[in-house]
């Protein structure tokens, strides 16, 4: 019996190791096109290729990945890749922010957050729809919700998720400007 259950573990291992090895290259494949596709979303109008060109920029100790646009050799922006810890877990955002620090788009990457609740950042603060924060500069005044007195429309049910969101979008813009972070709120101190 013990040989038998030691020839299976050791099979099945096996099985598991060769499936990893064999499925790898085909997600990183796949993660890449996600990404590209992400960043082609949140800035667009680029000819450069901005994922080849990413930048790690670390601020308070927390690294930021940083995807530089550019038209014609002239930088039109940047998407920035920002967590923080919503209601359910990390919450990974790439934000498209143009020369001057306006928000073009965003792009919900990952989640835990819950189905049906906060979930809904992925369109909740979309343009036109009722949190919209495209075309807010986070840098004339960090995004925050109406519940701490801010000007931005939380998700229904879902504050701690609202906050979180603007928090990582308030924390990539001081990665795109090179700014020192406040860690609770995500934003960056006035000048």
């Amino acid at each position: 019996m013990v040989l038998s259950l030691t020839g299976f573990s050791v099979l099945a291992g096996g099985l598991l190791g060769w499936v990893n090895a064999a499925t790898a290259d085909p997600i990183a494949q796949a993660n890449a096109k996600a990404l590209s596709d992400a960043i082609a979303v949140v800035v667009p109008g680029f000819d450069n290729n901005p994922a080849e060109e990413a930048e790690t920029v670390e601020v308070d100790g927390t690294a930021y990945k940083i995807y530089p646009a550019t038209k014609g050799g002239e930088p039109i922006g940047a998407a920035v890749e920002a967590s923080a810890n919503g209601f359910g877990g990390a919450l990974t955002v790439l934000v498209g922010f143009d020369t001057e620090g306006n928000i073009i788009d965003y792009s919900l990457l990952s989640h835990a957050e819950t189905p049906g609740l906060g979930s809904k950042a992925a369109d909740w603060f979309k343009k036109g729809a009722k949190g919209d924060i495209i075309g807010k500069n986070p840098g004339e005044k960090p995004l925050s919700v109406s519940k701490d007195g801010g000007e931005i429309d939380a998700i229904t049910a879902s504050t701690i998720t609202s906050r979180a969101f603007l928090q990582t979008v308030n924390a990539a813009y001081a990665a795109y400007m090179n700014e020192q972070v406040d860690g609770t709120s995500g934003a960056s101190p006035q000048h």
